[in-house]
């Protein structure tokens, strides 16, 4: 795959390292848990948008935009790194925020993401939950030409071809580093939403004939309809590659079960997760994304889906300061308490 060809510009402190996590590997006398650190990638806290925003952002200055569009949830990680990457080169950025929960408290409405947000110069606009966001950025975008801009409309989490092959590119660098160390990866999991990081993935270990499954465990969507959005996805990154034949359909494997009562809703399994590995190995997850991916993966562990002398690993797509906006959830169970009846 010749990704040369594509704009680029450079914005993730590549390669993102690849962790043992032996605390909580001894913790649960499972597989060898291992960590890629896509939280670290350096662009406004970090996380997995970096890597696709290397590619939109790079399309955008190539079509001369002169203003970024793109929208998210109220907490979402994809527009803080995108404002970030805008703002950057030197571009204007306006963010649609939907109220997928329109019953959260001043935390969530004003800190965590939202606050950068602010701080990085974002003009921020709300919508209600349940509309076609993709529709509302075409909307902003006419009204920007209108007004003399060169808009440059990011769906929701980058999730296009052009920013999927971003996580083409990780696919490649997990190979490499896999082979540098002498490590059989038998499984990789992640968190999975808008899917271009599970298509990405996919596509890219898929065209070099790695042979590692994919588990994406969704944050929103039921298992067949994630399943269809990746898969679409997936063969549109793969044409645009210039790929031959067709994306392997029988590659994407999604786990639904760990969404709790909807997107962005906290869920027990999430804290305990969340919880468990800042105290064992003293790593950040965030509660929407990657909180709820690691505590499929934990579960997974204790039904014996993963086994001892597996190696399974965790890519960490990042979302640590949505924190600050979920405070109110770490109140109510302390995994760690549990074993001597407390809660």
């Amino acid at each position: 795959m010749n990704l040369a060809r594509f704009p680029r510009v450079r914005l993730t402190h590549a390669p993102t390292t690849l962790e043992h996590l032996p605390n909580l590997t001894r913790f649960f006398g499972g597989p060898e848990i291992f960590i890629k650190r896509d939280d670290n990638t350096g662009l406004a806290t970090g996380g997995n948008k970096a890597r696709k925003l290397e590619f939109l952002i790079g399309e955008a200055l190539s079509l001369k935009a002169t203003h970024v569009v793109t929208q998210g949830a109220t907490q979402s990680n994809h527009v803080r790194q995108t404002v970030a990457a805008a703002r950057k080169f030197g571009l204007g950025a306006t963010a649609l925020l939907e109220e997928r929960i329109s019953d959260g408290n001043p935390d969530y409405y004003g800190s965590g993401n939202v606050l950068l947000d602010r701080l990085l110069g974002a003009t921020i606009e709300t919508r209600p939950g349940g509309i076609d966001m993709n529709a509302e950025i075409a909307v902003v975008g006419e009204h920007l030409k209108k007004e003399g801009e060169i808009p440059y409309l990011i769906p929701g989490g980058g999730s296009n071809p052009v920013g999927a092959l971003g996580y083409v590119v990780c696919a490649q660098e997990l190979i490499w580093q896999s082979n540098e160390r002498g490590l059989n990866i038998d499984h990789v999991v992640h968190a999975t939403g808008s899917a271009g990081t599970q298509a990405g993935l996919l596509v890219g270990l898929e065209a070099q004939n790695a042979g590692i499954p994919v588990l994406g465990v969704s944050v929103r969507a039921p298992k067949e309809k994630q399943e269809e959005n990746v898969c679409l996805l997936a063969q549109k990154t793969w044409d645009f590659l210039g790929c031959r034949g067709d994306f392997p359909r029988a590659a994407v494997a999604v786990d639904s079960a760990y969404v709790g009562d909807g997107y962005g809703r906290p869920t027990r399994g999430m804290v305990e997760a969340v919880t468990l590995l800042a105290r064992h190995e003293g790593i950040l997850l965030d509660p929407v994304y990657t909180g709820k991916g690691f505590a499929g993966l934990i579960d997974l562990i204790r039904k014996g889906f993963f086994r001892k002398g597996q190696n399974v690993v965790f890519i960490h797509t990042g979302g640590s300061a949505g924190l600050w906006g979920y405070r109110d959830a770490f109140g109510f169970f302390d995994p760690l308490a549990t074993h001597s009846g407390q809660r």
